[in-house]
């Protein structure tokens, strides 16, 4: 049993047990604690005479396989012979009942819920509800069986109207399914509450499970059954009659694949819908349609023409607008929904853009192209009439107990005809016997002293039964002409005649038989509702379409990548001064980067995690930006301290980081651009930007592990040049909170393979942490910081001796407190090209 079953059973047995509580703090369970309910004692507690003591795990699975079974057999799933679930059969038969056919005039929803919930389906009336909207939805039900009249819903997801407000009447359809039930041809049962009857299920002359579909979730199993085309199914149903020993991977070839009310096309190549078929699970993927529209100088105009199955069309154009809005697809210009009663997207592309290039980007990241989990499961009938079992079918299965179940109805229906035949045969006779006694009848009749008394003499005279007389009895005198007299003598020769014809039928099955009614209905119902409606569904395979890969989605253009200190981050396609950019109040720039829209920028956060993501990811906007937690899993406390844009032209390279090495003879390993980490607690590292190149998962990749209570500070980018064979010019310029300066080459610095601790920077004491720091290029480069007093103060390699890393550094000044590093004014970001 999955996970679901067994909370299911937790939860029954925690019901169970708190009921009995009370009885299990009177006396000790005899069952090592799991039987609740005690045995006898002295105050007179214990089991009543109604209650027994049962084993609490054996009442959980009783009453958890109740539910079960209850879910499978009376709700989630339907009859593989009507294709109906209980709540839709049980709406149909009380249409019926009230006479609401494709005839007669619409009647309130709500009437037909309330007799429905009243009379057959105990549950809330917006469950049966909703199940008759669904019903009477053209782009839900291949061939609907409810005609609505109001609101009832839309593609787009908008509810349908209140019951109160909508009407309702059975469609042509939904008829056939019905106009056999009152010749004895299905099995009926007592309702929920024993006060009537209703069929255990209808007897169908449409395929309706496969026609319809149906999806479904039970307990510990579900259904998912795509609609099909009457047509076809009805020609395989034919096929399967005149040759029984047909196949499903046979049957595959009429019944091309799945026929969905919205259209669409599926791209399943044909072994695969087979495969389907005979294994009765499997994935279909559909795709909307599209045609060219005109175009002008400067745009294109493509329009959609229909929507892959059970997708909201409103939420795709709201996809696809997000697409256009974030800039993604740069030759997606525009989108708009001018469906009427036909769906009717419009999309704007540039002059010279590749429509199959759009449309495949657009298959991948929208719904524009789904999947349909196909699972054939039902209920198959059982030995016992009223009970069914579920089953996973294929194709041949599912029409083969339809046909079965539809000989069984022409079965019955024959023999209720012949009963009733019979029935008038037999008076009709009893009519002719006393034809020529008519005055000897009459006679008697005025001599009796009443009914019975005339009926007793009849029956004793000329040989008849009670049946026979009470019908004498019962003839209006104009019947005595001897015209009507001829009509009896006529009708009853034409039923003789019937009689012996349904006779032999019910005696013959070959195709000339039973088989021959089944099959001249198929024909029929194929007549009247599938000619007409024409297959929606495109089936054509993809295997010679154009593949295209990530890269080739994204068109390469210019663009800025800003990140606020708040963690704000936008692109924009130039930023002239990031100083006077857009911001929230109280929020500052933390970085501005520029790159191509083909490569990546990485953000780096104190916790020692890189987060990198391709230029065209990040959200495009001239307000204030998205928060970066809606790109990455940022935890508790993180935060940004520095990006950087790996465009090759950012970072004044068009190589491999790992190839760009020192001489070899200085004996230094490391990348000539690399980058360099500082932690609180005085620690720092160098390690490769090559490792976060490439984009990450939303938890990004680990560049760093501080110690526990410390973060990284910042995270500077450096490109170092030897001035000699062993030299290298990089400074490391670093404060601390007690007003302590560190600065030391950058080659004392170890540089790491992979994330870790790094080597001590500056040694500080308990109550110090490290404020900021700079990677220096030159002696004139500065490190600006505020003291808490609101004074600066200025550090440099000119002012400050050089020392080795691992020391206490240089004092600044004798009292106070360095609170902050004042950061740089950001500069527009520049891009160098190649020469």
């Amino acid at each position: 049993m999955d996970d679901t079953g067994t909370q299911e059973i937790a939860t029954e047995g925690r019901r169970l047990a708190k009921r009995k509580s009370s009885s299990r703090r009177k006396s000790k369970s005899s069952d090592e604690g799991l039987l609740f309910g005690g045995g006898a004692s002295e105050e007179g507690g214990g089991l009543k005479a109604s209650e027994e003591q049962v084993s609490l795990h054996e009442a959980a699975q009783k009453r958890y396989l109740n539910y079960a079974l209850s879910v499978i057999t009376s709700r989630a799933l339907p009859d593989v012979r009507d294709g109906f679930k209980p709540v839709q059969r049980r709406i149909g038969f009380t249409m019926w009942q009230q006479r609401l056919t494709h005839e007669a005039k619409f009647r309130k929803s709500a009437k037909v819920v309330g007799d429905v919930m009243g009379n057959y389906h105990p549950h809330g009336d917006s469950s049966i509800y909703d199940a008759l909207v669904r019903m009477a939805q053209p782009f839900a039900m291949r061939l609907p069986m409810v005609d609505g009249s109001g609101n009832f819903g839309s593609l787009d997801g908008d509810p349908a109207a209140a019951m109160r407000y909508t009407e309702c009447r059975m469609t042509a359809a939904a008829v056939e399914m019905l106009n056999e039930i009152g010749q004895n041809t299905v099995t009926f049962r007592p309702n929920y509450d024993g006060t009537k009857s209703e069929p255990v299920v209808l007897p169908a002359k449409l395929p309706n499970l496969l026609l319809n579909g149906a999806t479904g979730i039970a307990v510990g199993m579900a259904t998912s059954i795509p609609p099909h085309n009457l047509s076809e199914l009805c020609k395989a149903l034919i096929r399967l009659i005149d040759d029984p020993e047909l196949t499903s991977a046979q049957l595959a070839r009429t019944v091309k694949g799945p026929d969905f009310p919205t259209g669409g096309q599926i791209i399943n190549n044909r072994e695969e819908l087979t495969q389907i078929y005979k294994t009765g699970s499997g994935t279909v993927r559909t795709r909307g349609t599209w045609e060219a529209g005109p175009a002008t100088r400067t745009v294109k105009k493509l329009y959609i023409t229909s929507i892959p199955y059970m997708v909201n069309k409103s939420t795709l154009v709201e996809r696809i607008a997000d697409v256009v809005i974030s800039r993604k697809m740069p030759l997606l210009l525009d989108v708009r929904d001018v469906s009427t009663d036909d769906i009717r997207i419009e999309l704007d592309l540039k002059k010279d853009a590749d429509e199959n290039k759009v449309l495949a980007y657009l298959y991948k990241n929208t719904p524009l192209q789904s999947n349909f989990s196909v699972n054939l499961t039902c209920l198959v009938p059982t030995d016992n009439p009223e009970v069914c079992a579920p089953d996973r079918l294929d194709l041949r299965s599912i029409l083969r107990y339809f046909l079965n179940f539809r000989l069984e109805v022409v079965t019955r229906r024959l023999e209720h005809e012949l009963n009733a035949l019979n029935k008038r045969i037999h008076i009709l006779e009893g009519f002719m016997t006393v034809f020529d006694a008519l005055d000897e009848i009459i006679r008697i009749i005025r001599k009796s002293e009443g009914k019975a008394d005339a009926a007793s003499k009849i029956i004793k005279k000329f040989k008849l039964d009670e049946e026979q007389t009470d019908a004498i009895l019962e003839l209006k005198l104009y019947r005595l002409a001897r015209l009507e007299i001829l009509v009896i003598q006529d009708e009853l020769k034409a039923k003789k005649k019937r009689a012996n014809e349904i006779k032999k039928l019910l005696n013959d099955e070959t195709a000339n038989g039973r088989w021959k009614i089944v099959r001249g209905e198929v024909e029929e119902m194929e007549q009247r509702f599938g000619k007409t409606d024409k297959r929606r569904s495109l089936i054509a395979s993809v295997d010679d379409e154009p593949e295209f890969s990530e890269e080739d989605f994204i068109v390469a253009e210019e663009a800025n990548v800003l990140i606020t200190t708040d963690g704000w981050v936008k692109r924009q396609k130039e930023i002239k001064d990031p100083a006077n950019t857009r911001l929230r109040e109280g929020d500052s720039v933390l970085a501005c980067v520029a790159g191509s829209t083909r490569n990546t920028v990485v953000f780096f956060s104190n916790l020692g995690t890189a987060y990198t993501a391709r230029v065209l990811d990040i959200p495009a906007t001239t307000g204030y930006g998205e928060p970066i937690q809606k790109l990455f899993k940022l935890k508790d406390g993180e935060k940004i301290v520095a990006a950087y844009s790996l465009d090759p032209r950012a970072l004044g390279t068009d190589k491999k980081f790992s190839d760009v090495k020192l001489n070899e003879k200085s004996g230094l390993e490391w990348p000539l651009q690399h980058l360099l980490a500082v932690t609180s607690d005085g620690y720092a590292l160098r390690i490769s930007i090559e490792n976060y190149i490439e984009p990450s998962t939303k938890a990004g990749r680990k560049f760093a592990r501080p110690a526990k209570g410390s973060r990284v500070v910042g995270v500077e980018l450096v490109t170092t040049k030897p001035r000699t064979k062993t030299k290298l010019l990089e400074t490391i310029l670093a404060v601390s909170a007690n007003c302590r300066a560190m600065i030391c080459k950058a080659e004392d610095v170890n540089f790491l393979s992979g994330p870790g601790k790094g080597v001590q920077l500056i040694k500080l004491a308990k109550d110090d942490q490290i404020v900021g720091f700079k990677a220096s290029t030159g002696d004139r480069d500065l490190l600006r910081v505020k003291t808490n007093r609101g004074a600066e103060k200025t550090i440099s390699t000119a002012k400050y001796k050089t020392t080795s890393r691992g020391g206490k550094g240089t004092e600044i000044q004798k009292h106070g407190k360095i609170t902050s590093v004042i950061p740089e004014e950001p500069a527009p970001p520049l891009l160098i090209e190649d020469e």
